[in-house]
């Protein structure tokens, strides 16, 4: 019975599996001082298949661990060893131990035994032992090292047994060809051949969907520098400047020519402020006062610091080691005049307004904003600031999903409270097509209900209802009325607030222009249990929070219930358990969606 491995470092690490007797130490014996002579930097894994202690009854470090320390580092100048008391009922886990590996010292780890595990393996055999393969029931098995009587199936990557060079050079190769596993992100893109026609989807391919429907605007305007927070640049901006403009000090400091003399005299001749200039040339074995920023005067090559400085009586010296160059900008050595200093399709914000500002661009070219008309379904909805009506709710979706439009740079048309009536909807279906780009509702859209979204829809446009293998906000309408998109999210706060965040936004940015955006994903430990079912993705509102260790943990914001908006408002994250998850312990790493995105 093979065992699943994943390999949880940087580096490859490779097996040799054999039967007992065949020669795997003596093997390695040979192959790690050849590998070390090309060197390949090697740690080495053996799996012993008995009690040993490598350490001297009536030494200290032995008469410490037996009287019960867990665990017992000896060091000296030329070696460090940690001993570690840790029974366990079956055999030793390799992922735990690997990850007592120091993986930026070696390029490669080696491996004796585990041969049950799913790790990539080179096979040791020899005909004379009269053993069976290990290879035809373990697809793992990379290449197998064998004497010349061993019969092998043509397709496997056959090594000589005695030739030690050839086994390194094969090491050698598996190092340089290895790439490390690509994360295993929830909700990753596909590559489209999972969509199928059914209508239960994943989230990734309700996205993929979606996106399918989305063109990008093209239309585009002149927009001032002020106004052009969240918008798309339309173009290239191509710098006009050099940034910096001039080779310029980066320090508080002297700027003159180096002399190679040792605690030279320079005289000193000006001072350059900020925002002006020397006139002069200067000369060797003179200086200037200069501050950051001001432009270095001509003949001069070396900046050094204020406070490493001495002046006297119109002579100055410096302290401290000063070599060619330092402390010195060089024109254009941020951005190069004609440079791209910001590509087309990037969505601008505080720093690239400033970059922008820098260059001194009044105003650029940008896509229209989209245009998202919103609104909310039945009878039970009421309209905040307004008396509340026996055994109705207050209307907050409308809100929460205007607030997150607008802070996609969309113009919002509100279209208020629609009653729960087939001519009613239909009306506002048409109107804000009529205004908008997509159209947006809340409600209405659960299975059983008495829906009128999906009838109307199928009436005034074109309509796909989905349920989503996700939690909260299971069914999703997703449709076209003339040139617009429609989304018919549920009617919980929370499923509003998810189903936005995974669906409508990115079918936004795409429809503004932004190219190659992606959720932010961002690893975490978990500090409670989680569970889910197994081909669901769950979103559960959480708290993340930099620990004490200095890694990002995370914990649930309490009840999840998907009505409780008072989660979204205590988390500040989405913790995304994923589609082959089902139970995740204290400690597991898991991945979380930072409200700061966009929330």
């Amino acid at each position: 019975m093979s065992i699943p491995f994943t390999n949880p470092l940087p580096i490859p690490v490779l097996g040799f599996c054999a039967y007992s007797g065949t020669g795997k130490t003596t093997l390695l014996k040979q192959l790690i001082p050849e590998l070390n002579r090309r060197g390949v930097r090697l740690a080495v894994i053996k799996h012993a298949h008995h009690n040993f202690d490598v350490d001297i009854p009536g030494k200290d470090s032995y008469e410490m661990r037996k009287a019960g320390a867990k665990q017992m580092l000896v060091a000296s100048h030329v070696r460090w060893a940690l001993m570690t008391e840790d029974a366990i009922d079956s055999d030793p886990e390799l992922p735990h131990l690997l990850k007592q590996i120091e993986a930026d010292k070696v390029d490669i780890v080696l491996v004796e035994g585990f041969k049950k595990l799913e790790l990539p393996k080179i096979e040791l055999h020899r005909a004379a032992h009269g053993k069976p393969f290990i290879h035809t029931h373990d697809d793992n098995i990379q290449a197998i090292a064998c004497c010349d009587d061993t019969q092998l199936p043509s397709e496997l990557r056959r090594l000589d047994i005695n030739n030690i060079a050839q086994i390194a050079d094969y090491v050698s190769e598996y190092i340089a060809a290895w790439k490390p596993c690509p994360i295993d992100l929830p909700m990753a893109p596909t590559c489209g051949c999972e969509l199928d026609n059914s209508s239960t989807l994943s989230v990734r391919q309700g996205i993929d969907r979606i996106l399918s429907y989305v063109t990008p605007l093209t239309a585009t305007e002149s927009v001032e520098l002020d106004e052009l927070e969240s918008r798309i640049l339309a173009s290239d901006a191509i710098s006009p400047i050099n940034v910096p403009q001039h080779i310029n000090s980066a320090m508080d400091g002297y700027a003159f020519k180096l002399n190679d003399e040792p605690n030279a005299s320079y005289k000193m001749v000006g001072e350059v402020m900020a925002g002006y200039a020397y006139d002069g040339t200067l000369q060797a074995g003179e200086a200037v006062r200069i501050m950051t920023g001001a432009p270095l005067p001509a003949g001069a090559d070396t900046v050094q610091l204020r406070e490493l400085a001495n002046e006297q009586d119109g002579e100055v010296r410096f302290e401290g080691k000063m070599s060619l160059g330092q402390h010195i900008r060089q024109a254009g050595e941020d951005i190069a005049q004609g440079a791209t200093a910001l590509a087309a399709h990037t969505r601008l914000h505080a720093a690239e307004q400033g970059l922008l500002a820098s260059l001194g661009f009044g105003e650029l070219p940008v896509f229209r904003r989209p245009k998202v008309a919103v609104f909310s379904t039945g009878d039970e909805v009421c309209q905040p600031g307004e008396p509340l009506k026996a055994n109705c709710i207050f209307d907050s979706n409308r809100y929460t999903i205007k607030s997150m439009a607008k802070k996609l740079g969309c113009e919002v048309i509100d279209l208020g409270i629609i009653q729960d009536s087939e001519a009613a909807l239909a009306q506002a279906l048409k109107d804000g097509a009529a205004q908008a780009d997509i159209v947006i509702s809340s409600g209405g859209v659960s299975v059983g209900d008495a829906d009128y979204i999906k009838t109307v829809l199928e009436q005034v446009g074109q309509i796909n209802f989905w349920r989503i293998n996700m939690r909260p906000g299971r069914p999703l309408a997703f449709g076209q009325i003339d040139d617009s998109l429609f989304f018919g999210l549920p009617g919980n706060p929370v499923a509003v607030m998810v189903s936005f965040l995974q669906f409508v936004q990115p079918a936004i940015r795409k429809l503004a222009g932004e190219q190659n955006w992606a959720p932010t994903m961002v690893p975490a430990i978990t500090d409670k249990p989680l569970r889910s079912r197994t081909g669901r993705t769950e979103f559960t509102r959480g708290i993340y929070h930099l620990a004490a260790n200095g890694k990002l943990h995370v914990t649930t914001s309490g009840a999840q219930g998907s009505g409780m908006l008072s989660s979204m408002v205590k988390g500040n994250c989405l913790i995304v358990i994923g589609e082959k998850d089902e139970q995740l312990n204290p400690g597991d790493t898991v991945y979380i969606q930072p409200f700061a995105d966009l929330l």
